[in-house]
């Protein structure tokens, strides 16, 4: 069991946990995930973690509520235990020295990317932050970006706030004008698979950590299949981070819908009260 020791509603149906978790927090490191079980009944959710805190024995994630298991870790509150949380899981993020790196974060993905970012930042490396969202009141921790950024771009798709229109508009730019040495994405499948068509002209490495396709978390269910660089993959256990420019994301989106139409089943139950 692991307590909720606080909650915090980031924008509409995003939401921000801090979870009691000692033995995660010492041993995690940027770009882990923990297997999240809300329940006895419940699935398993792969969850990046988003901070940590090894003093405090912390860990912290940001999650958005989309479907019925992440509505159900929604519902709780402080004070709430959490059937099962386990990790960390998958491979650590590398952190090169000296470099100028460009970070991407889109909606939730921008959670993902702050320990990354805050780590290289630490190492030496000069961080520039490209962060985005459909609309202003979905933008979350800009305020941790800016810490850890020498340089933060804030892009929303309708013009809401910062910058209209699109992260890899801004990250074309970047790519004219300087010497960027890699980029590190996180965010939607479709933002990453565009910012990896963005780099790929420049010739500058490429990051995406292919944590949306993941299912079980542990390798066994062969859900998180991906073809990188014509070999098979498996996001959970190999990654999450992959060479973009690798990455067959037009396979990935197909098999990100393999199960929509059991998730949104299970989502109508839990709506209508069923749980």
């Amino acid at each position: 069991m692991a307590k909720i020791l606080e909650k915090i509603e980031l924008a509409p149906n995003i939401k921000e946990i801090v979870v009691e978790a000692p033995l995660i927090a010492k041993k995690a490191e940027p770009g882990q995930f923990v297997i999240v079980i809300v329940d006895e009944k419940g699935e398993r959710i792969p969850l990046t973690i988003a901070d940590f805190d090894r003093d405090k024995g912390t860990i912290t994630i940001v999650f958005l509520e989309i479907g019925k298991s992440t509505m159900k870790l929604g519902r709780l509150n402080v004070g709430d235990e959490i059937a099962h949380v386990t990790g960390p899981l998958g491979n650590p993020s590398e952190i090169p020295k000296g470099e100028t790196i460009v970070f991407v974060g889109g909606g939730v993905g921008t959670a993902a990317v702050y320990p990354i970012a805050r780590k290289a930042k630490q190492a030496g490396n000069y961080i520039i932050s490209i962060i985005g969202a459909r609309t202003k009141d979905l933008l979350i921790w800009e305020d941790r970006m800016r810490e850890v950024s020498d340089e933060l771009i804030v892009t929303t798709d309708d013009g809401t706030y910062g910058r209209k229109g699109v992260v890899t508009e801004p990250l074309k730019e970047l790519l004219e004008e300087r010497e960027i040495d890699r980029v590190v994405a996180i965010g939607p499948a479709i933002m990453m698979k565009f910012v990896a068509l963005t780099t790929k002209p420049y010739g500058v490495k490429t990051i995406a950590s292919l944590n949306p396709i993941m299912v079980d978390g542990s390798g066994m269910c062969g859900a998180c299949r991906v073809q990188v660089g014509g070999v098979t993959k498996f996001a959970c256990i190999d990654g999450p981070e992959f060479d973009a420019h690798e990455v067959d994301f037009d396979l990935l989106l197909k098999r990100l819908a393999t199960y929509r139409e059991e998730e949104e089943f299970a989502k109508k139950l839990f709506l209508e009260g069923a749980q």
